[in-house]
């Protein structure tokens, strides 16, 4: 599993490069902020703040990344105030917390910035029960996050800036709804149920630890859109947890907080959080478990029964979440990966539009944006369908059918990026067939969602596209793979993908 990831593509090095820019940005951050504060919290609190900026902010310009940080202080500093103010009330305590995680949620209908905004919301309302903040030491912790955020975008914006070269990503909106139909509305609701069972089950296991299992179901419905994605999600949190306690076992509680090794530990633990957090949930939970147990080193409260605890919280969490999904309005993994299959597809067409359009001339046709657009849609499709061809899955033909849906789309985006090269070519020249096949893909994707039938193949004999003509070759290549699609999306004998 480690190898898997140690081998995962890194396309221009961008996991590479962010986690290394992470440890730049993040370390400084801490070590200033604690010795402006004079305390291990304000050293925390400042670290934490960086380290969410440097995670959690991704809007798709510099532009927009710099507001949504500038902006980050003005939701994290009323809830660290509210936090520290209701320290001693347990009752308003626990259902600010709770409003916090609905609050926090549902700000992720405004896109990467209300992601952001909420996600530090929480964490700082987290960091708070973690630090037992009291009103008294409010000054030092708004200083220790206004200069933690000033370095981390120092580093960020000013140092080493890569992405002012990099084209902005494509933007892919989810599928639309209204009221309870949109999954904003549904998952804001489900993590406060999850963050209720959570409280009550942690609160039962530990008076003073059980903020840890509101965490864990809150970072479980990060980045997930269905219940299958959800329930995966628990699976690999706990397991990335019981990999960290297992670990921390070994190396966080034979150092009892000594400070240079801590330090080092700390930097290694940052830097796997970011490298791995695209490519493994899991592994990204291993090292964010080890990193809090040299945090809790340092406070000095670290044992073997305290990690064991930890383990305990995380299950109550992943509970909590299961419940929810399953329960309270759910959202099928069917629903989602058909509304993110439909948009893919849809994706696909318009990239051979446009192609087309650019062979024949078109001085404003450009396939480029949409064969971007594509790859991020395709990410969506793999996670959404993540569930079906997970290992523990024991539905078989499903998780056939997913994979076998999960390569033809590939082979639809391996084809897209052929006839976009081809495109490209100033030299290529117009020929009156490509209007005929681009039609026919628009006529079978179409199909793919119409009732009736399921398509067939209409695409023209392989014999008539030579090596000389590629344009027609990968429209054909296309067609066929959109055709054979028809058999998994719309068999009517067929059981949903997810359920």
């Amino acid at each position: 599993m480690l190898k898997r990831v140690i081998v995962a593509p890194d396309p221009g090095r961008m996991r590479l490069r962010s986690a290394t820019r992470a440890v730049l940005g993040i370390g400084p951050a801490a070590a200033l902020s604690g010795l402006a504060g004079g305390s291990l919290p304000a050293a925390v609190v400042g670290g934490l703040a960086a380290l969410l900026a440097l995670f959690t902010v991704t809007d798709t310009t510099v532009k927009g990344q710099a507001v949504t940080t500038a902006l980050l202080p003005a939701v994290g500093i009323p809830v660290l105030a509210l936090a520290a103010v209701l320290h001693e009330l347990p009752l308003l305590r626990d259902v600010t917390f709770l409003a916090t995680v609905f609050a926090g949620v549902y700000a992720r209908r405004w896109g990467p910035r209300g992601h952001a905004l909420g996600t530090f919301a929480f964490m700082t309302m987290f960091a708070a029960q973690f630090l037992h903040t009291v009103p008294g030491q409010l000054p030092m912790l708004y200083a220790a996050i206004a200069l933690a955020l000033l370095v981390s975008s120092t580093v960020r914006f000013g140092l080493w800036c890569y992405e002012r070269r990099l084209t902005p990503p494509a933007v892919t909106a989810p599928p639309a709804g209204r009221g309870l139909a949109r999954a904003t509305t549904r998952q804001a609701l489900q993590a406060t149920v999850a963050g209720g069972f959570a409280l009550v089950a942690g609160q039962m296991l530990s008076a003073d630890r059980w903020y840890w299992a509101v965490g864990a179901a809150w970072w479980i419905f990060v980045n997930t859109a269905s219940r299958g994605e959800a329930l995966v999600r628990g699976f690999r949190r706990i397991l990335g947890t019981v990999l960290g306690i297992v670990v921390g076992l070994f190396v966080a509680v034979p150092l009892h907080g000594a400070a240079i090794p801590t330090a080092v530990l700390l930097a290694v633990c940052v830097f796997g959080i970011f490298y791995t957090a695209a490519v493994s949930y899991s592994w990204m939970v291993f090292f964010v478990t080890v990193l809090a147990g040299l945090l809790y080193g340092t406070l000095g409260v670290l044992d073997g029964g305290l990690l064991v605890l930890r383990v305990a919280e995380t299950g109550a969490g992943a509970v909590g979440a299961a419940l929810a999904v399953l329960l309270v309005l759910p959202v099928t993994t069917h629903v989602t990966t058909d509304a993110w299959i439909r948009h893919a597809l849809r994706c696909v067409h318009a990239c051979a539009a446009e192609s087309a359009a650019r062979l024949a001339g078109s001085p404003t046709a450009d396939p480029a944006p949409r064969v971007a657009e594509l790859e991020s849609l395709l990410g969506k499709v793999r996670q959404t369908l993540a569930p079906l061809t997970h290992p523990v899955n024991p539905l078989r033909a499903r998780k056939a059918r997913a994979a076998h849906v999960l390569r033809l789309l590939d082979d639809c985006a391996r084809e897209v990026r052929g006839l976009a090269a081809v495109a490209a070519d100033p030299d290529a020249s117009h020929d009156a067939r490509l209007t005929a096949a681009c039609r026919r893909v628009e006529l079978t994707v179409e199909a793919l969602f119409a009732p009736g039938d399921a398509p067939g193949d209409q695409a023209v004999p392989a014999a008539q596209h030579g090596a000389a003509e590629p344009a027609l070759a990968h429209l054909h290549g296309l067609e066929r793979a959109l055709a054979e699609l028809a058999a998994p999306l719309r068999s009517r004998t067929r059981e949903p993908l997810g359920a």
